[in-house]
């Protein structure tokens, strides 16, 4: 795993999702406070850029603004319909004012945390 310095810090915008390429990925990055997020771009469900979503700062979530689902920025796990699996999670280092993001997915609580389900009728 190598560590890429993508923006400084106060290039990114608090409670906003921006977009970046990181190696072979493009991750949705997310800035709340001095915490910086960083997950996958795309929505598990609809193949929909994450960064265009709304970031929850509360709950740490980013919305697609296709249908809704939210998802974790620590974890990548959803929380609501219709998505049912994680997207992934990244290793984000603030060094300095300098933000460096992993070229690989993390393996993060979303392996092994349960996902959202749909009833059965």
């Amino acid at each position: 795993m190598t560590m890429h310095r993508i923006c400084a810090l106060d290039d990114l915008s608090n409670g906003a999702a921006a977009k970046f390429e990181v190696g072979k990925h493009v991750v949705a990055v997310v800035r709340i406070n001095d915490k910086v997020y960083a997950i996958g771009n795309r929505c598990s469900h609809a193949d929909v850029a994450l960064a265009d979503g709304d970031v929850d700062c509360d709950t740490k979530q980013l919305s697609c603004i296709r249908h809704g689902s939210a998802f974790s920025l620590e974890t990548g796990v959803p929380s609501t319909l219709p998505a049912t699996q994680p997207v992934p999670v990244f290793v984000v280092e603030v060094r300095g004012s300098d933000v460096y993001i992993s070229d690989q997915p993390s393996l993060n609580a979303a392996s092994s945390a349960p996902r959202v389900r749909r009833a059965q009728p």
